[in-house]
């Protein structure tokens, strides 16, 4: 009886194996008949192979290829022969060679697929998800994978390195406010009471420093029942760290050092040693977003100063409120390719974000023209000069209150940087953004907010006066920003129990509520708790830009649906009611 365990792997062979015998086991990803010569390509983790049956071939040989189809699971037993010069394939790693075969077992047949299993598939989303065993074949899918385990491991490579200890916190814990809702686990020994899924290990890391593990670092399962979208799911992963007695540029530094790690091992890039900073205002001032991509520029100017000098009244409306801004972007060489459609389509995208419309002029080689140039006619010259536009350009503005003028404008700059081709998709460009409000005001309740959540330490300077108005706070708290996605947040943790009070009274969280909600920090805060900060890293995100993908969903094994939903398991689900009697549930369903 012939042996069907794999000898080789089908990404293995070169002409070093050339008049050896071996034995292949893999999927059959391609089955052709060239007159009377079988070709079949067998594909496993490791790569792909080509397999001939020879027009010599015994029949009963010729018979079992024939029989063959796409992701039938084979186990070939064969000889190694290289490929003629005129033959060989610089597409596959193996393309040098190909195996005689001499004996073909299969190991399970394949029903007709839903979709083709290729380099990457062209099914509906769902339908992959519904099938993900077998859209997890492909070898983009087993590409991803295998870049999400590399990374893993390279980051537990580089803590590791840094005299990190990894260490695992709860899954089940107590509920506590994080920002998102969580998902909540009711017990059975104890009727009425719940556990929580932790939305990240924040509480946990911190008593860690308390508890005198002076670096922590964990690749954390965090859960948040949110709406899903591109690059967010309701499980989800990240690097978690923590150290004692940093501060922010330790952290920065740190942070900066693992990237290096990562990207030069996986990708061999080498990142700059340090990464530009830039404060939470100019990102929004500048580029209209507080996670701005800057692989290109069109950097905002002010046009304030020029609004007086022409006729437009609804700009200088604009001006006339307290908190009204004009801005300006200047776009090199978009006037000709840009219509009234096309500006509309701009415009468009900016009411998402609360604008009311775009306005737009163009340069010409005679000043100024389209859209509201006429207003500004007499000071042309001095506008073009002042904004540094040349002919050709079209500039874009956009007047509203400050942070709604940012925002719309940054909508309408991300548009252009993917229209316009101005993306380098090979660069990775890394910023921080730093000097972060500390508070929120929430005008509909009529309260104050944290900004990021009630842990993070103000700036020194703001500390003694912080409660006189909490708009000016600034936090030590920071972002990680990475060609466009926010990839990382921390900050310098609050140690001090009085001052974490102080911060819940400002956000109107009262002392009551806040011992039963983080009793168990606060009380751990009395004990001598040291200074100390962190950062959490997307990992999910990271390995989803690093892959070139816009989707997180394109480097999770089993991930839900833009819903919520898993097709391929059907979850959630329907349970047992005994189950549910032993929670101590009852299920009311909305009408």
């Amino acid at each position: 009886m012939t042996n069907n365990k794999r000898t080789v792997t089908c990404g293995q062979l070169d002409e070093s194996w050339a008049g050896k015998k071996v034995t292949l086991n893999g999927w059959v990803h391609r089955n052709r008949d060239h007159g009377g010569i079988h070709f079949l390509n067998l594909r496993d983790h490791f790569g792909m192979t080509q397999v001939v049956i020879d027009e010599d071939a015994d029949e009963s040989l010729k018979n079992d290829a024939e029989s063959l189809k796409i992701e039938y699971c084979i186990a070939i037993e064969g000889t190694v022969r290289q490929r003629p010069d005129s033959m060989v394939n610089n597409d596959m790693k193996t393309g040098s060679i190909e195996v005689k075969a001499n004996s073909i077992t299969i190991l399970n047949s394949c029903e007709t697929l839903p979709f083709m299993i290729d380099e990457e598939s062209e099914a509906n989303e769902n339908l992959r998800l519904k099938y993900r065993y077998l859209d997890l074949r492909s070898q983009g899918m087993q590409k991803r994978i295998k870049l999400r385990a590399d990374l893993a491991f390279a980051v537990r490579e580089y803590f590791d390195g840094q005299d990190f200890l990894e260490i695992e916190t709860p899954t089940l814990i107590k509920s506590t406010p994080e920002g998102a809702r969580d998902f909540l686990v009711p017990s059975r020994l104890h009727e009425g009471k719940f556990f929580a899924l932790p939305q990240s290990p924040q509480l946990y890391k911190q008593i860690l420093m308390v508890s005198g593990f002076d670096k922590y670092f964990q690749i954390a399962r965090c859960y948040r029942d949110e709406d899903a979208r591109g690059d967010r799911q309701l499980e989800f992963t990240q690097i978690d760290v923590e150290m004692s007695f940093v501060s922010a540029d330790d952290v920065y530094a740190m942070t900066e050092g693992m990237y290096a790690h990562i990207f030069k091992k996986l990708m061999n890039i080498e990142l700059t040693p340090t990464f530009e900073k830039i404060t939470y205002h100019d990102a929004l001032n500048y580029y209209g977003s507080d996670k701005p991509d800057l692989r290109f520029e069109l950097k905002f100017q002010d046009f304030a100063p020029y609004v007086e000098k022409g006729d437009f009244s609804v700009f200088k409306s604009v001006l006339s409120s307290e908190k009204g801004a004009v801005k300006a972007m200047v776009v090199p060489g978009a006037a000709a390719a840009y219509s009234r459609k096309k500006i509309t389509e701009l415009e468009d995208e900016a009411k998402k974000f609360g604008a009311k419309g775009l306005a737009w002029m163009k340069v010409t080689a005679d000043g100024l023209d389209g859209g509201i140039s006429k207003f500004y006619s007499e000071t042309a010259s001095v506008i073009t000069e002042g904004l540094g536009a040349k002919e050709g350009d079209l500039i874009l503005l956009m007047g509203a209150d400050w942070k709604t003028s940012c925002n719309s404008l940054g909508a309408v700059r991300s548009k252009l940087g993917k229209d316009l081709g101005l993306i380098d998709e090979s660069e990775f460009k890394f910023c921080w953004i730093v000097d972060f409000p500390l508070f929120d005001y929430n005008d509909e309740e009529q309260c104050w907010e944290p900004a990021h959540h009630m842990f993070s330490m103000p700036q020194d300077r703001f500390i003694d006066s912080m409660e006189e108005n909490p708009g000016d706070v600034l936090g030590d708290l920071y972002d990680l920003v990475l060609n466009g996605y926010e990839l990382a947040s921390g900050s310098i943790r609050v140690h001090n129990p009085e001052l974490q009070q102080r911060i819940f009274n400002i956000v109107g969280f009262p002392k009551e509520l806040a011992e039963e909600r983080f009793g168990f920090l606060l009380e751990a805060f009395k004990y001598g708790a040291p200074p100390h900060g962190g950062i959490a890293s997307g990992l999910d995100r990271l390995a989803m830009i690093m892959a070139g993908k816009q989707s997180i969903r394109e480097v999770i094994p089993f991930p839900k649906n833009n819903v919520g939903l898993s097709p391929m398991d059907e979850c959630p689900a329907n349970v047992d009611e005994e189950q549910i009697r032993d929670l101590h549930l009852q299920i009311i369903k909305s009408e």
